[in-house]
């Protein structure tokens, strides 16, 4: 039972990781977007 115990853990993390990392990648790009249109934004101003 310890060996299924464990190979269970194995691909549960696995699935959420599969979930979780192009979440946090697609948050990391918009963090950056809107810091750059903050940024970026007064020193451009639309006409």
């Amino acid at each position: 039972m310890g060996a299924m115990n464990i190979l269970a853990a194995q691909v549960w993390h696995f699935w959420i990781a599969v979930l979780l990392v192009p979440a946090v990648i697609v948050a990391v790009i918009a963090v950056i977007v809107i810091y750059l249109t903050k940024v970026f934004g007064p020193r451009y101003p639309k006409r």
